[in-house]
């Protein structure tokens, strides 16, 4: 089965995900970033979601995170709980 390791920045508007990208395009800290600005419960952990298999998350978050390069922040990505900043560390 795989599993991937990724993290994320939730937030409520596509505005706000669009201010923070060009913030992590000019160099800005992820981590920094999800702990001041990210409405899930990981914000305290840099974002970090752990590892995890296909189908523990949305759909669209699954799309991303098993699809899309490595170590580049994808985003922004809408499901229910707003707007995605999503980063893959790793795949296997």
């Amino acid at each position: 089965m795989a599993k991937a390791c990724a993290r994320h920045i939730l937030v409520k508007t596509k505005e706000e995900a669009d201010k923070l990208k060009k913030l992590l395009a000019k160099g800005a800290d992820f981590a920094q970033l999800a702990k001041k600005n990210s409405i899930c419960n990981s914000a305290k952990r840099g974002g970090d979601l752990g590892e995890f298999s296909p189908g523990k998350m949305l759909k669209a978050f699954d799309n991303v995170v098993f699809k899309k390069s490595l170590l580049t922040v994808h985003g922004p990505v809408k499901t229910k709980h707003g707007y995605h900043l999503i980063e893959t560390i790793y795949r296997h």
